[in-house]
């Protein structure tokens, strides 16, 4: 299966905690990141989730924010360090490439914040986005 979803990256689920409805899953990501997992208990279920499971962790470019200097005091769970590989700037928005330790992501964001940033190649930054955007697939 092919999908738009521009941010795919390999792990192993190290934890499963159930809730009510929902649960959180960790995963370990080949380059040794943690991220964590927000998804339904049907999905746990349907995934067949444990721990030992390899998975993809999915995430839209759309929800990937970048911060250039210290992130504290915020309740966004994942927190990636790494550095940007490539700034593709249109009239709105820019695509940035961010290489981190065993992959890369990409963040859509304004063409505003990139400037603000002053993102570019070498930039180093942190990429953030909640676990209630973090998808998982199985093989």
């Amino acid at each position: 299966m092919s999908l738009s979803i521009r941010n795919q990256i390999p792990g192993t689920v190290t934890a499963v905690t159930p809730g009510e409805a929902m649960a959180t899953v960790k995963v370990r990501l080949d380059g040794g990141q943690d991220v964590t997992a927000a998804i339904t208990l049907d999905a746990v279920k349907d995934l067949g989730l444990a721990v030992g499971s390899t998975v993809r962790t999915l995430v839209k470019a759309t929800e990937v924010s970048l911060a250039t200097g210290p992130v504290e005091g915020l309740s966004i769970r994942n927190r990636l360090p790494g550095t940007v590989r490539e700034v593709a700037t249109g009239a709105a928005m820019a695509s940035v490439r961010v290489s981190v330790e065993g992959g890369e992501l990409t963040a859509a964001i304004t063409k505003d914040a990139a400037t603000d940033l002053d993102l570019t190649e070498g930039t180093a930054v942190t990429a953030l986005f909640k676990s209630t955007e973090v998808s998982l697939a199985t093989a």
